[in-house]
């Protein structure tokens, strides 16, 4: 398998692929609608800079997906940017995808300039990220007990 990760404003045909695991995965079960969240998911398309989306894929088949946003805790609005929505499809985890997603979008971050990034996650996720270089800097955070972690230019 011959992994790419790519800007989704570079392939947009992956645009509904995207936003209905997004959707699905954590904006469905919090009650917003598909519609509703697809309008906001054109923002990743159109910015120059935040929001966007990169996206895993070989052989045209996508492979998992994660978005670059200004904020992703409502609990913590001071931190900015975050990595978010980390999704990998079933049959591709295990295989380096995530861990290979999360690399390529944290450097995306650090070239346009930021010097601190952040991400959250539920606690059985925490070594994945630790795994990473992700240091934790918070946890119990929100009604999902989020960890919060951050990582710096020039770590990892």
């Amino acid at each position: 398998m011959e992994l790419s990760i790519t800007d989704l404003r570079d392939q947009p045909e992956f645009f509904e692929t995207v936003t209905d695991r997004v959707w699905r995965a954590w904006w469905e079960p919090a009650g917003h609608t598909l519609a509703d969240f697809t309008t906001g998911m054109r923002a990743c398309l159109m910015a120059s800079r935040l929001p966007f989306a990169l996206v895993a894929h070989a052989d045209g088949r996508y492979l998992g997906s994660t978005l670059c946003v200004a904020a992703d805790l409502a609990e913590r609005p001071q931190y900015t940017p975050w990595v978010a929505a980390v999704w990998v499809e079933p049959h591709a985890r295990l295989r380096e995808v995530g861990r290979t997603l999360v690399g390529h979008t944290r450097q995306a971050l650090f070239r346009l300039g930021h010097r601190r990034i952040y991400l959250c996650s539920l606690p059985e996720r925490r070594d994945f990220y630790t795994r990473q270089g992700w240091l934790p800097i918070e946890q119990d955070v929100g009604a999902d007990k989020q960890i919060v972690y951050a990582s710096d230019a020039g770590d990892g």
